[in-house]
């Protein structure tokens, strides 16, 4: 009997090659919680132990993972190498950190930037954290862009057309589990902070946690990732939010600014999800 082949098909609709595969198996072995175990990669990535077992060797050759007590496996020294040279030179980067620092000094709030990859909104710096709680996202964690204040303030610089198929790519499930429900409603959100500079994600991904972000924008006005505050409901309040929402805007516009970016004139709306509440306008710029 022919042996059975692993043929996954790709988000292109294409049967995955080891290439695809070997990515997947390194996604995973980045993700927090290291080090991770072979069976709990195989879960992650949909692929068999020995697939995975395969790639993980070839990758401990070139230093890209290691092998650890226990039959685990943890990102090597070689992709940590890379992965600091890069965000080392990164000038958006560069830019980002004093903005989120003193944006962190300001607000007293946890600061973070993240980029977008496809429908999802990529975490790669932060600045301060309550060291009573645990929140925000780590380096390379990911959110879907309609959950986050960062994905929504970038979903929010978008062309329409573009932004609408990321929208029309949500599950129906996916809907169901989201405060807002639909992506009518996220798309009136989207209207509102388009307007306004700066997006408000009022517990859309975690019920106690608020957000305010704001796009950051390169030269050709191209959306290059977005700066947020995120602060537990009790502290980042809807009064907080009127106060914090222009400090962001003016951080990210200073990122853009480094950038040679221009950001559009401001328009006038009501309050944000997260202002609605508060009993003043913080809609004017």
């Amino acid at each position: 009997m022919a042996k059975t082949v692993n043929t996954q098909i790709t988000e292109q609709g294409r049967a995955k090659g080891p290439i695809d595969k070997a990515m997947e198996v390194l996604e995973a072995l980045v993700e927090p919680g290291a080090p991770h175990r072979l069976g709990d990669l195989a879960r992650r990535t949909g692929l068999s132990k020995p697939t995975v077992h395969r790639h993980l060797r070839t990758m401990a050759e070139f230093g890209f993972a290691q092998p650890v007590e226990g039959g685990s496996y943890q990102v090597g020294p070689r992709l940590l190498g890379l992965a600091a040279a890069a965000l080392h030179d990164d000038r958006t980067l560069s830019l980002a950190r004093p903005v989120l620092a003193e944006l962190h000094r300001r607000t007293g709030q946890f600061t973070h930037y993240a980029v977008r990859h496809g429908g999802d909104a990529v975490h790669l710096e932060h600045s301060g954290s309550p060291p009573e709680f645990r929140m925000g996202m780590p380096p390379g964690g990911r959110t879907p862009l309609y959950r986050s204040g960062v994905g929504l303030a970038m979903l929010s610089a978008l062309p329409h057309d573009e932004c609408a198929e990321v929208l029309d790519g949500v599950p129906p499930a996916a809907w169901a589990a989201h405060p807002l429900a639909g992506a009518a409603a996220v798309h009136a959100v989207l209207r509102e902070a388009a307007e306004r500079g700066y997006a408000v994600d009022d517990g859309y991904d975690e019920p106690d946690v608020r957000s305010v972000a704001a796009p950051v924008l390169d030269r050709a006005g191209r959306v290059v990732g977005a700066i947020g505050v995120s602060g537990l409901t009790f502290t980042l309040d809807h009064e907080s939010v009127q106060l914090y929402g222009p400090m962001v805007r003016a951080a990210a516009r200073t990122v853009s600014a480094g950038l040679g970016g221009r950001t559009p004139a401001l328009g006038v709306v009501g309050p944000a999800a997260g202002e609605r509440d508060g009993g003043r306008d913080g809609g004017r710029a």
